[in-house]
């Protein structure tokens, strides 16, 4: 029998509407992508993103589209030429993976990994909301050590101060989504440091950014949607102190696992993130997770139903995927 790709849309409801300074989300719609041959099944998720100019129905259509060259035995590293970087790629690279790992019985993080998987601790998200509400969201999770919040409007103060206050044993990110701008990142800077924020995840639009080569850095600043690939790298350095990688922006595993470390040989420190998907879309990048600065993948927390088996999460921990889930 040859090996055939099949994909589908499956949409999971999220516990409460998750907003973020480009609109709000009351449920993940993903890509599930799933590689057969012989009773054995490897599967890939991704979560088709807006901003990137993806739609979850373009996105199934570019998956399907590839079925006559899985039949015909491309490999993972054909696949990164065969087709662009996103959410489509990542579903079929990660599926790849998993396959793979199945068909030979080998785990994949024994490629993967430099070390023995372990859990890794998470952020929790904060979304935006007003400062009241951020406040009581973060001291219900104030005993979680990284809290992410929600930032991105044009003056974020009272925002900062309350969820700081709010929770003052957390280590703090604050993700404007490309909400802030020249008028006002300086204020925002200064009030973080007084803050004692640990990170500013993409302050300012990407293609916009270049003023952050210009202005002291009180506060790290992180780059996510500025950052895509291995390519976009270097060209960074000279404003950014981090990198955001998710899957779903370098188009799968097998070109993050490039990037981190290419990251690291340039002085990036390296968050591992990911877009609002299930425990499948989050399975590989515990993986890829293993040595990172800060992670941020508890999407499967925001849901009100996640994939079963799940990912196994205990309070700031995330363990790695077992077998029967991904890898």
């Amino acid at each position: 029998m040859p090996r055939h790709l099949s994909a589908r849309i499956d949409s999971f409801p999220l516990k409460r509407a998750f907003n973020i300074s480009r609109g709000a989300k009351t449920a993940a719609d993903v890509v599930t992508c799933t590689i057969s041959e012989n009773g054995v099944n490897g599967r890939g998720e991704c979560v088709p993103y807006t901003r990137y100019g993806e739609t979850v129905e373009g996105v199934l259509e570019l998956i399907e589209s590839m079925a006559g060259a899985i039949s015909d035995g491309m490999t993972r590293q054909e696949l990164q030429t065969a087709m662009k970087p996103g959410a489509a790629r990542n579903a079929i690279d990660c599926a790849m993976w998993d396959f793979e790992a199945k068909l030979s019985g080998t785990r994949v993080s024994t490629t993967a990994c430099r070390i023995l998987p372990r859990p890794v601790p998470t952020a929790v998200t904060i979304s935006l909301g007003e400062p009241a509400e951020m406040a009581d969201e973060a001291r219900a999770h104030s005993s979680q050590k990284l809290l992410k919040v929600k930032v991105g409007t044009s003056d974020d103060r009272a925002r900062m101060h309350a969820v700081a206050s709010a929770a003052r044993d957390a280590e703090i990110i604050l993700d404007a989504n490309e909400g802030w701008d020249e008028s006002n990142i300086r204020e925002h800077l200064l009030l973080a440091a007084e803050l004692h924020i640990g990170l500013i995840e993409q302050p300012l639009p990407a293609g916009k950014d270049e003023i952050l080569a210009h202005i002291p850095h009180p506060v790290p600043i992180c780059a996510d949607e500025s950052v895509h690939t291995l390519a976009d790298l270097q060209s960074l350095s000279d404003r950014y102190d981090a990198i955001n990688i998710k899957l779903d922006k370098t188009g799968g595993l097998t070109e993050a696992l490039l990037m981190r470390d290419r990251a690291r040989e340039l002085g990036f420190g390296v968050m591992v993130g990911c877009m609002v998907g299930t425990s499948l879309a989050m399975a590989p990048a515990v993986l890829l997770a293993q040595d990172a600065d800060w992670v941020d993948l508890d999407g499967p927390l925001l849901m009100a139903k996640d994939r079963s088996p799940g990912l196994v999460y205990s309070g700031s921990l995330v363990s790695p995927p077992s077998p029967d889930l991904w890898g």
